[in-house]
């Protein structure tokens, strides 16, 4: 009896293993026929914000009202709904896309924003508006001239393009934001930063001091003016400061175009101004958060958040991609220490 209640406790054991490992490949399979389905990008989610004000309204309201209130006010709701439904044969509301871009070194969240503008311009009218909630101290100067060129597309729709800076649109970030329509930003947010910086650390004594060599052959007279492990000279110096200087005046272009309204001299320092103080150099237009001005926005206009997922491969789906972040980590940490110049 003791060997038979041994064996049967053994076998369902086994049998419960078994049917663990069915059910894993299953799901495994599953997720892999889903994937299939999807495109091999990622896809588009949206968000209608309001329905989520209506449930934060409700429950509230469930909360602070007795029952005979809430109840008389849930029918004067429905009551409203229903006329409102009666109108809306005849008048069409507007519609606001709401869009978050969360910027670092090198706008790499522009591989987002440029589908989910795409997506976007397919349905937008004119009468329609766009907000873009806009966070970012700034970067490459290529990078963000890219994500910038993405919000242009907008303007070029005849859409209205409204940015909202809640935290901080310096440098780059405030080259993405001059072109809104409008920009708002909170009492405390960072703006301005309009200049241009670059630096580079320079090994070629410690090399020199190790007996090291460096030999670097290039082909044409400014191939390369400054070198982290070579030995720099003035005239490589005043090369690459002139190159600074151009691509300051290129910003400073840029900026006067989309918000001639400043005083570019003036403002075109380098420095910040929170945004009370934004407000008076006239680099933004109301000093405003973005919660404020979408919940203004609730009752006449339909919201919808967009937003683009990208397709995450069975490693990061199963949390090893711990990996692949230092690699970005690490290689940001190189751009940094490269040629590469950056607004600010």
């Amino acid at each position: 009896m003791e060997f038979l209640l041994e064996y049967g406790l053994f076998l369902a054991k086994s049998v419960t293993v078994v049917i663990a490992v069915i059910v894993i490949v299953s799901a495994i399979a599953v997720a892999s026929q889903r994937n299939k389905r999807e495109s091999s990008d990622g896809h588009i989610e949206v968000t209608t914000l309001n329905h989520k004000f209506e449930d934060w309204e409700d429950m509230l309201k469930f909360e602070i009202l007795d029952e005979a209130d809430f109840k008389k006010d849930r029918k004067a709701k429905k009551k409203q709904e229903k006329q409102d439904r009666k109108k809306g044969s005849d008048e069409t509301r507007k519609r606001l896309f709401v869009l978050d871009f969360d910027g670092d070194m090198s706008a790499s969240d522009v591989e987002f924003l440029r589908h989910e503008i795409s997506a976007v311009l397919t349905v937008a009218k004119p009468e329609d508006e766009v907000l873009l909630r806009l966070e970012s101290p700034g970067g490459m100067v290529h990078s963000y001239g890219l994500a910038s060129s993405q919000l242009q597309r907008i303007r070029s729709h005849g859409i209205p393009l409204t940015i909202s800076i809640d935290r901080v649109a310096a440098s780059g970030g405030y080259m993405m934001a001059c072109i809104g329509s409008r920009i708002l930003a909170a009492p405390f947010a960072v703006i301005g930063s309009i200049g241009v910086v670059a630096q580079l650390p320079n090994f070629n004594r410690l090399l020199k001091k190790h007996d090291v060599d460096i030999e670097l052959h290039t082909a044409g007279a400014h191939k390369r003016t400054l070198t982290m492990v070579g030995e720099n000279t003035d005239e490589g110096r005043q090369k690459f400061k002139e190159e600074l200087e151009d691509t300051h005046v290129l910003f400073k272009e840029f900026v006067s175009e989309n918000r001639p309204q400043l005083d570019i001299d003036h403002i075109a320092t380098g420095e910040v101004w929170y945004g009370t103080r934004a407000l008076d150099q006239k680099l933004i237009d109301e000093v405003r958060t973005s919660d404020d001005y979408l919940l203004s926005k609730r009752l006449d206009t339909d919201l919808y958040s967009v937003k683009y997922r990208q397709k995450r491969s069975l490693p990061e789906r199963l949390g090893f991609a711990a990996e692949s972040a230092v690699n970005r980590g690490v290689s940001n940490l190189l751009g940094k220490l490269t040629q590469n110049r950056y607004w600010g």
